[in-house]
């Protein structure tokens, strides 16, 4: 490879590398692939989540909403590509990371087979996979509850992390905190994804 030819792909591979938290993915947990072509090195495929419902950094629509915030706490459709080789299962979560809201958890999953790719709108409590185990909320209840935000609070990031996990089954109680879950998680994460919606009331 010319020296031109080589400064292309490594330009390419570093923007790649910059945009990818923009548009709702994350390169693999276990690093760079020492794999050389003339002076640039390769990725790995990188693992992808978005909504069918707004995209990465948009606003969230008041539908998946809490009752209270004028929604219809109806859970978020969801689909993610690009899991490694040897992923058993997933683990899903939506947290609140505003300030106020002290990492507010609104949505977790655990023990989803590795062959689902997505969940669709209002699956949560009705339409889960067979197999997966929707943990308690913050607001102490099984499944999704959509944002609820304090008035007057701003705008509230609720980021959506799928992880991909070598495990088939992590065996999570329900009422499970997210400490407890993330603790669950080490050493256990192949690869994962984020994005974030807002919402604000």
């Amino acid at each position: 490879m010319n020296k031109l030819s080589a400064f292309v792909v490594s330009a390419s591979a570093y923007l790649l590398l910059l945009a990818g938290p923009a548009f709702g993915f994350m390169v693999p947990a276990g690093r760079f692939v020492n794999r050389s072509i003339g002076s640039a090195t390769m990725m790995r495929s990188a693992m992808y989540v978005s909504s069918p419902a707004f995209k990465n950094g948009g606003l969230i629509p008041a539908s998946y909403a809490r009752l209270a915030a004028g929604g219809r706490n109806i859970s978020i459709p969801l689909q993610w590509i690009g899991a490694p080789p040897g992923t058993r299962s997933f683990a899903i979560s939506i947290v609140d990371h505003h300030p106020v809201a002290r990492m507010w958890v609104h949505w977790l999953i655990v023990d989803v087979p590795a062959n689902v790719k997505s969940f669709p709108e209002g699956a949560s409590g009705k339409r889960m996979p067979p197999g997966s185990t929707e943990l308690l909320n913050s607001f102490g209840e099984a499944g999704y509850g959509g944002p609820q935000p304090p008035p007057g609070s701003g705008p509230h990031p609720y980021v959506i992390t799928v992880y991909a996990l070598s495990v088939s089954r992590l065996g999570l109680k329900p009422a499970t905190s997210l400490s407890v879950f993330k603790e669950a998680l080490g050493g256990k994460v192949l690869a994962k994804a984020s994005m974030t919606g807002y919402f604000q009331k």
